[in-house]
């Protein structure tokens, strides 16, 4: 309830108000590299659903150096290995949305979703109720995932 309270729209770009923010906790950051940075997802369709998003304010794939795209998916692959031990993920969806037809809930800045999975999960009610479960504050989710990943 902490979390749906507190939710408000800020102004700017969250990816790069994040990424210009030295508090990485606040921020939900978890991993900073050279041309991209990882942060925990604000409205998860699971518990440790992250995103590796490029540094750069660039809207897509075309747009963005392959050194970017490579030090995304260099996280992309980070956080897979600590959502399998952390969580012990089963499986995951990895994409990228680009464009509001296409699903992109932030169409301007490059970003691809880390989503968890595991046999039997509840991932299915958002499309059958317009429902979201999580069992974790992202707080505790920060926590444990950035004590596997930095």
């Amino acid at each position: 309830m902490a979390y749906v309270g507190a939710a408000e729209a800020g102004a700017g770009c969250i990816f790069c108000n994040a990424l210009s923010d030295p508090d990485d906790r606040r921020a939900l950051v978890l991993a900073r590299g050279a041309r991209a940075f990882l942060i925990l997802n604000a409205y998860p369709y699971a518990s440790g659903h992250v995103m590796a998003v490029v540094n750069r304010h660039v809207a897509s794939v075309a747009d963005a150096d392959p050194e970017e795209v490579a030090d995304a998916m260099r996280l992309v692959a980070m956080a897979t290995r600590a959502l399998a031990e952390e969580y012990r993920a089963q499986g995951f969806n990895i994409g990228i949305n680009e464009g509001r037809v296409a699903g992109a809930g932030i169409e301007d800045h490059l970003h691809v979703h880390v989503v968890p999975r595991w046999q039997g999960d509840a991932n299915f009610m958002p499309v059958l109720g317009d429902v979201k479960v999580l069992p974790e504050a992202l707080d505790a989710t920060w926590a444990r995932l950035r004590g596997r990943i930095a």
